[in-house]
């Protein structure tokens, strides 16, 4: 028998009764083929337990009407998600508008937990050993950067994936109940749950790596031992003795890498990895020639200044799609479905068309079911990242005698 396949539906209206009544119907409709085509029988049955339910922010309102409706129609499924500013589905996204995304998985129950502030995700949780796990998070959580790695060392691999809800209102989550007053929530997966992941980048350097030579908290004072604000000006090509208005107003569109080992190996000079966190610039001060970012800098840590640039984000995307395609390729194993969690200030508005990024992905991985969300901030590892992107696929073995697609 092959491996069952994700199904997932995706809608958007006004109306969010009309939107699942689409949505979910396009999920049902896709879980019986789905079945059919792994078993080759018409009576096969296969037992759906988990699902995805993304709500972009127009819903977040109507979350609990919206989790009732599906546990009402899908009794015994447990359901995690979140709310963004859009939802991404396979090839598709919504932005900015009234529409919902959901997956659902036919994992065995014993293979995965959910948690959240009332169910915490513990190590030793008898006989469920947490590998990986999908984290929603609300941004306003006190020490989340902080409790981000103690969750993570809570399972075996150290690993996480998922975002922060975006919302312009209400922010929830979803954890087999919607929750509002911030924290952290997802699910857990058992090692039995193949997990192939990778984050990419949406920024490009406009500089050299510099080393952070002097810094206090959020505050970098001297790069390569010069004032930090020189710099920048150096970097970004601009005169050292410009008026404060436009130096403010070119640092304003401006970002910072940060990464905090000293080994220079680790940082490609022409691209970012993985293992660099971007950050914004929130401020200056001409005279003490200081610049001030959105996180503590750490002294003898490199950074580099850069910029957005959409089309090396698809060719980034791009990279990493193809990566984790090659390695189920390796591994002998097939893409079931997917998760994609992008950065609120990429989407179609950034790369002016409408799911540039879902049509890479589709055409790197094929029609494989995906859910998602546009995020405040993107998690991956045990780290909190921003404008970028993390594509998740789950995957089991390849029967013998057959090639991917």
């Amino acid at each position: 028998m092959m491996p069952v396949r994700f199904a997932a539906g995706h809608a958007a209206d006004p109306d969010w009764r009309v939107a699942l009544r689409r949505a979910l119907d396009d999920a049902l409709r896709d879980a019986r083929l789905a079945t059919l085509n792994a078993a080759g029988a018409q009576d096969a049955s296969v037992e759906f337990t988990l699902g995805f339910c993304y709500l972009s922010d127009h819903f977040a309102a109507d979350a609990e009407a919206i989790l009732g409706e599906l546990q009402h129609r899908l009794p015994g499924v447990h359901w995690v998600g979140t709310v963004g500013v859009g939802v991404a589905a396979t090839g598709a996204e919504h932005f900015d508008a009234p529409a919902l995304a959901l997956m659902l998985a036919p994992l065995p129950r014993r293979h995965f937990r959910v948690f959240s502030g009332r169910q915490p995700l513990r190590a030793d949780g008898g006989e469920f050993h947490p590998h990986t796990a999908l984290v929603h998070a609300d941004g306003r959580t006190p020490d989340l950067q902080e409790l981000l790695p103690e969750l993570a060392a809570r399972t075996a691999s150290g690993y996480l994936f998922g975002g922060l809800s975006a919302s312009r209102g209400r922010s929830v989550q979803i954890a087999d109940a919607v929750f509002d007053g911030g924290g952290l929530s997802g699910v857990a997966f058992a090692e039995e749950v193949g997990i192939v992941s990778r984050v990419t980048q949406g920024c490009q350097p406009i500089g050299p790596r510099r080393l952070v030579s002097r810094a206090q908290d959020n505050i970098v004072v001297t790069l390569d031992g010069r004032a930090a604000l020189d710099c920048a000006l150096e970097d970004l090509g601009l005169p050292p003795d410009m008026a404060l208005e436009p130096v403010a107003e070119a640092l304003s569109t401006t970002l910072v890498g940060l990464h905090p080992s000293e080994d220079a190996e680790i940082i490609a000079p022409a691209a970012f990895g993985a293992d660099m966190l971007v950050r914004n610039i929130i401020g200056l001060d001409p005279r003490a020639g200081v610049v001030a970012i959105a996180d503590e800098v750490a002294h003898g840590a490199w950074l580099i200044f850069c910029r957005r640039d959409a089309a090396a984000a698809l060719a980034d995307l791009r990279r990493a799609a193809r990566e984790i395609r090659d390695e189920l390729f390796d591994s002998e194993r097939i893409a079931l479905g997917a998760i994609y969690v992008s950065c609120s200030g990429r989407g179609g508005p950034h790369f002016g068309r409408p799911a540039a990024e879902l049509e890479v992905v589709r055409d790197v991985l094929g029609d494989v079911p995906l859910a998602g969300f546009f995020a405040g901030g993107e998690i991956a590892h045990s780290r909190l990242y921003g404008y970028t992107g993390v594509l998740t696929v789950f995957a089991a073995p390849r029967p013998p005698g057959q090639f991917p697609r």
